[in-house]
């Protein structure tokens, strides 16, 4: 969700914006990508489980293949985009992408600029530190210590007390703790790897995240209990350059049926072990 965008993708996609259905001007946004044949999905490839470049050089991951069936079910093909994470949370695209697929918290500033689905799954909110670590028994014990997070991101702002989350109440647990901000939580949870101490005493990021990091040999343990679930949606561009009520409907359509058939069941239980697709 954080590196920079493959330009050739985004001059195709800028170049196609004003492609007509049938020679006509499409209506919409949702006139757009079906005259297109495509969806254009911004997304990140150093986030995994949820998304990441596999051994074959190929996008894969929760989030990957949650875009390929949304795609499927409009009855386009799926094009991924990679544009930075502030990028995507601002708003006013410009028409490069049409929607984020890239487990993005729902909150009250993001909705000012972005519309939101239905959540398609929850996750937890975690933070952790290096496995050799004996100093610290609970989160609290983090006040005032180097905590690394990705910059732009929920973990940021509650980091910074600001965090406003829709439909759920924030509790700060860890106060004044120095922040350190990096591109991707994968980088901020490779600089705690380096030692307890070295250059981070803690990193905060998703709980899938850590564990699957835990389960590739990276030495770091989890403290405590999750200090927040966050309700993660498709965003999709306020000021897209086509009105995008219909797709946003239809999306959301989309979100409601995964649910019901059990599409997003299994793909959590393929690539998180659990079902994070209820809330706990």
């Amino acid at each position: 969700m954080r590196r920079p965008m493959v330009a050739a993708v985004v001059a195709l996609v800028v170049g196609l914006a004003g492609l007509p259905a049938g020679g006509a001007a499409p209506r919409d946004l949702l006139d757009e990508v079906l005259a297109r044949g495509f969806l254009f999905v911004s997304t990140d490839p150093n986030y995994a489980p949820q998304s990441f470049i596999n051994a074959r050089g190929e996008m894969d991951g929760f989030d990957v293949d949650v875009a390929k069936e949304v795609a499927r079910r409009l009855g386009v093909r799926v094009q991924f985009v990679t544009p930075a994470w502030e990028a995507i949370v601002s708003g006013r695209w410009g028409g490069r992408w049409d929607v984020s697929i890239g487990s993005m918290t729902i909150t009250e500033d993001r909705q000012k600029v972005l519309h939101f689905t239905p959540p398609y799954y929850f996750t937890p909110a975690q933070f952790a530190v290096h496995k050799a670590n004996t100093r610290f028994r609970a989160v609290t014990d983090l006040a005032g210590r180097r905590v690394g997070v990705c910059g732009g991101c929920t973990y940021e702002l509650y980091l910074r007390g600001t965090l406003r989350l829709v439909g759920e109440t924030v509790e700060f647990k860890v106060r004044n703790a120095v922040i350190r901000t990096y591109e991707t939580d994968a980088d901020a949870i490779q600089d705690l790897a380096l030692g307890d101490g070295v250059r981070l005493d803690a990193v905060l990021s998703a709980l899938p995240t850590l564990v699957f990091a835990i389960k590739r040999g990276v030495p770091i343990r989890l403290l405590g209990d999750p200090v927040y679930y966050e309700h993660l949606a498709f965003a999709v561009d306020r000021h897209s350059l086509r009105d995008p009520t219909r797709f946003v409907q239809r999306l959301g359509e989309i979100v409601r049926a995964m649910h019901a058939d059990g599409t997003l069941t299994r793909l959590s239980l393929k690539w998180y072990g659990v079902d994070l697709t209820k809330k706990k």
